[in-house]
C-alpha cells in the first residue's frame, strides 16, 4: 500500500538533532511542512534505549530544542555538584521530547512516522504496517542520522564471546540479580566511566572492578562548561591562550589541564583519546580508586576466566561479568557541506553542542534562500577523537561562532536561545569574571585561532 505525503522537508531521524532542526525551522518558516521519520517508536533517538542511570553530561540548558528549555535552569542544591547546573536523567529527557513533539504536531505542519525506515528516493516504509509513504521530488531530505551514535544496547560487542562467558551490555547492569566476584568494564569513553561510577555507587569494592581501557581519554571539567557567560567565555579564552602559548600538541593539552579545563584519570599516562566528554572532579576521584586497569589494546575475545587482547591476554574471575561499553559512540565520518542539492546533512557547527548546531541550521534554512550563503554561515565541524581533531574542532567551532554572530538577525536570535552557550541571559548584571573573560578572549583570538589551525595540522 502506498500513500503520498505532502511535505516540504523529510527529516530522517527524530533524535536530538532532528528535533532541534525541525523545531527551529517550523518556528521561523510559517509555511514549512515537515515529515519526521524514525526507526524507533517515538522521538528522542538513543535516549529511548539508553542505560537507565545515564544523565546528560552537560547542563540541561545546553540540550534539546530552541523553543523549549529543558529543565528550569536551576542550580543543584545537594550532592557532589552543588552550585552546578542541573543535568536531566533519561526519563526527564524522554518526557521532554514527547512534549516537544506534541507542540510541533499541534502546529498542523509536522507529522511523525515512527517505526519506519527511509529507503532513499523519497520513500519511507513502516516496519509495523508495511505501508509505503512517498514525498514529492521537491521535498528536501534532511539527514539527521549522519552522526547518530552507536550504543551498547543496540550494538553487539566488537569482540568474540565464548558460550560460557558472561558478557552484558551496560543497560543490563541495573537488572542483575546476583553479584559476581568481579566486574570487567570494557571501554574508554563516557559510557565506561558512567558504568564504573554506578558500580561504585552501589557499594562495589573498587578492587572488584577491572577496567579495560584501550586508550586513556582527556575529559572536560564539567565546572567550566556552565551557562554562566563568564565561566563559558573564560573557558574559550583559556583554550585560545593555551593554543597560542603551546609549543606542541601535547603541550596544548597539558596547559589546559593546568588551567583546570581538561582532566585525565591517570596523571602518569598521556591520553591519546580526545572525544572529551564532561566529567566532574568528584567522579574523577572515584575513578582513580580503580587500580586494576588493563592497557593491552582492544579486546579480541572473551572466554570464561580470560580476556584475549591485541597485546596478550589477562586472567579474570571465572564468574566475572564483562560489561560491554565499547560501542562506537560519537561518529567521525568525513565532513560534507551542510547544504547540498540532494539533502541537508546535520552536523555540529559549534564545538561540542550538536543541539545548538542543528537548531541554528534550522533557523538559517528558514531565513535564507541561497545555499552558498547558508554554507558560509554554518560550516560543518565534527566530533573530536584524536588530539589533532579536538584542536581542529575548536578551530572550526570558534571561527564559525565569529561568523554567524556577525549576522544581525542571528545575533538577535542567539540572545533568546538557552542552547547558545555564550548567551548573556536577560537581566544579567555582569561580573568581573565576564569582564576578564572578554578581555582575555579578545587578546588571544587571532593568534589562538592561528595556533589551533597549526596544531590541528601537526603530525
Amino acid at each position: 500500500m502506498r500513500q503520498v505525503v505532502d511535505a516540504d522537508y523529510l527529516v530522517v531521524g527524530a533524535g536530538a538533532m532532528g528535533m532541534a532542526f525541525t523545531d527551529a525551522l517550523v518556528d521561523h518558516d510559517e509555511r514549512a511542512r515537515v515529515v519526521m521519520v524514525d526507526r524507533r517508536h517515538g522521538v528522542g533517538g538513543h535516549w529511548l534505549e539508553a542505560y537507565p542511570f545515564v544523565r546528560l553530561h552537560q547542563s540541561s540548558s545546553f540540550y534539546g530544542v530552541a523553543s523549549t528549555r529543558l529543565g528550569g535552569g536551576r542550580l543543584q542544591q545537594r550532592g557532589p555538584e552543588v552550585g552546578l547546573q542541573e543535568r536531566a536523567a533519561q526519563p526527564e529527557v524522554c518526557a521532554y521530547y514527547a512534549g516537544v513533539l506534541e507542540r510541533l504536531v499541534d502546529t498542523g505542519r509536522v507529522e511523525l512516522l515512527p517505526n519506519s525506515e527511509y529507503l532513499g528516493d523519497h520513500t519511507v516504509v513502516s516496519h509495523v504496517s508495511g505501508r509505503r509513504y512517498e514525498v514529492g521530488p521537491a521535498c528536501r531530505v534532511v539527514d539527521a542520522r549522519y552522526l547518530a551514535p552507536s550504543i551498547p544496547a543496540e550494538t553487539p560487542p566488537p569482540f568474540a564471546v565464548a558460550d560460557d562467558a558472561r558478557v552484558v551490555p551496560v543497560n543490563a547492569l541495573a537488572r542483575l540479580e546476583d553479584a559476581p566476584s568481579q566486574y570487567v568494564v570494557v571501554g574508554s569513553g563516557k559510557t565506561a566511566t558512567d558504568a564504573c561510577i554506578w558500580l561504585l555507587s552501589r557499594g562495589v569494592d573498587p578492587d572488584a572492578v577491572c577496567w579495560v581501557r584501550p586508550r586513556d581519554p582527556w575529559m572536560l571539567n564539567r565546572a567550566v562548561v556552565q551557562p554562566d557567560p563568564g565561566v563559558f567565555l573564560g573557558t574559550s579564552a583559556d583554550i585560545l591562550q593555551a593554543a597560542h602559548e603551546a609549543g606542541s600538541l601535547d603541550d596544548f593539552f597539558l596547559r589546559l589541564e593546568d588551567a583546570g579545563v581538561l582532566l585525565r584519570i591517570d596523571r602518569e599516562v598521556r591520553p591519546t583519546m580526545a572525544k572529551v566528554p564532561t566529567l566532574a572532579t568528584w567522579e574523577l576521584e572515584q575513578l582513580r580508586t580503580i587500580e586494576d586497569v588493563v592497557r593491552r589494546g582492544h579486546v579480541r575475545s572473551v572466554e570464561r576466566g580470560r580476556l584475549v587482547l591485541d597485546d596478550g591476554s589477562v586472567a579474570v574471575a571465572d564468574d566475572a561479568v564483562v560489561v560491554h561499553c565499547a560501542a562506537d559512540g560519537l561518529k567521525n565520518p568525513p565532513l560534507v557541506p551542510v547544504w547540498r542539492p540532494e539533502s541537508i546533512t546535520l552536523q555540529p557547527v559549534r564545538t561540542g553542542f550538536p543541539c545548538f548546531g542543528a537548531a541554528l541550521t534550522g533557523y538559517v534554512e528558514a531565513t535564507r534562500d541561497d545555499d552558498t550563503e547558508k554554507n558560509r554561515v554554518c560550516r560543518p565541524s565534527y566530533y573530536g577523537n584524536s588530539l589533532q581533531q579536538w584542536a581542529g574542532m575548536n578551530h572550526v567551532g570558534l571561527r564559525n561562532t565569529l561568523t554567524f554572530s556577525a549576522e544581525p538577525d542571528i545575533a538577535e536570535w542567539l540572545r533568546g536561545v538557552a542552547l547558545n552557550p555564550t548567551r548573556v541571559p536577560p537581566g544579567y548584571a555582569g561580573s568581573a569574571l565576564l569582564d576578564d573573560a572578554r578581555e582575555r578572549f579578545a587578546a588571544h583570538t587571532d593568534r589562538g585561532l592561528a595556533a589551533l589551525a597549526r596544531l590541528s595540522a601537526s603530525a
